[in-house]
């Protein structure tokens, strides 16, 4: 089944454990309306045996979303695009880049660039099951299989079995001797190599991420590549999707501050703390709102004193903003 339509990747928000939940979905999106925003990776174990409706549930201010799914079984795989789909998500697409011993062991993340073959028969089964997009997510090379030639290969193959997007982190990974975070920082960027994927594979839609801070840094590699994409930068420093917002899609919403987007969140978190979500799930994602700003320190503090507490409720929020004018 070919995809019927697909969202702007123009700029996107990374898949990043412990950090893109629902609650940080929301709060980004608060600040951009264009960036197309992913999930944390899920495994298909989980959602076949574990709580799907759960696991998979957004808010609908969330769209759009993308679901990012772990794991190396095509039937499974298949069968959680198809829940994918029914909850209402923009694209499916496959983890073939996190390094870590966990995921490993499961038979998915970055040790799939070992196996292409494999991978492509996961996009062939979830391409025949849903008619949204399936992308891939991957680095430019694994270990020692680390030449370009490799990764053509490896893109070639995959897009035989009908994948037409590539999501390329910028650097190789070791699954041996260096941790996942090792993995984010101590392999160099190599963004000349995804460049020349873009010019190798002019039918494809490559998208790079990694290393990217500012939106001087999204005008730079639009120039090269069909897309960006932001990790840990867009996480701790949210503001940044506000300057995308105004630099790269031209939105100049006057008075729109910071402020502004803590008092738009605040009746999301009441609905949630309502719903017994504790405060400190979702302040834990605000934090790094005033990043660089006067005060921005002591708002930070101010959460992770006080958002813990077990009795802990929206005032923390307020009084956090209070602090900014200490």
């Amino acid at each position: 089944m070919n995809p019927v339509h697909s969202p702007d990747r123009t700029v996107c928000i990374a898949p990043m454990m412990g950090c893109t939940d629902r609650h940080a979905r929301f709060f980004l999106r608060l600040m951009s309306n264009d960036v197309l925003l992913y999930t944390e990776m899920l495994t298909s174990a989980a959602l076949i045996h574990g709580q799907a409706d759960r696991l998979l549930a957004f808010d609908p201010c969330e769209k759009p979303v993308a679901l990012q799914l772990g794991g190396s079984d095509p039937d499974e795989l298949a069968i959680c695009a198809r829940l994918g789909v029914q909850k209402g998500y923009a694209e499916i697409n496959l983890n073939v880049g996190c390094p870590s011993p966990r995921v490993k062991a499961g038979r998915f993340g970055a040790c799939l660039m070992h196996e292409p073959l494999l991978v492509a028969d996961c996009v062939a089964a979830m391409r025949e099951a849903v008619k949204i997009p399936v992308t891939v997510k991957c680095r430019t090379g694994v270990d020692e299989k680390d030449s370009y030639e490799d990764l053509q290969q490896f893109i070639e193959t995959v897009h035989a079995a009908g994948c037409e997007v590539f999501i390329l982190h910028a650097r190789k990974a070791w699954l041996q001797g260096l941790s996942p975070r090792e993995n984010r920082e101590i392999p160099p960027l190599c963004y000349e190599t995804v460049y020349r994927i873009r010019e190798d594979f002019p039918g494809l839609s490559i998208i790079i991420n990694g290393g990217i801070k500012t939106a001087d840094d999204v005008k730079k590699h639009l120039q090269k590549v069909d897309g960006v994409m932001i990790g840990r930068e867009a996480y701790s420093n949210p503001w940044l999707l506000a300057d995308i917002a105004r630099e790269i899609f031209q939105h100049r919403a006057d008075g729109f501050t910071r402020q502004a987007v803590i008092q738009n969140f605040l009746p999301y978190i009441k609905k949630q703390l309502a719903s017994s979500v504790k405060l400190s799930t979702i302040s834990r994602h605000i934090s790094g709102l005033f990043h660089g700003q006067p005060g921005g320190r002591c708002f930070r503090r101010w959460l992770s004193e006080h958002a813990h507490r077990p009795d802990a409720g929206i005032e923390v929020i307020q009084q956090a903003l209070e602090t900014l004018s200490l």
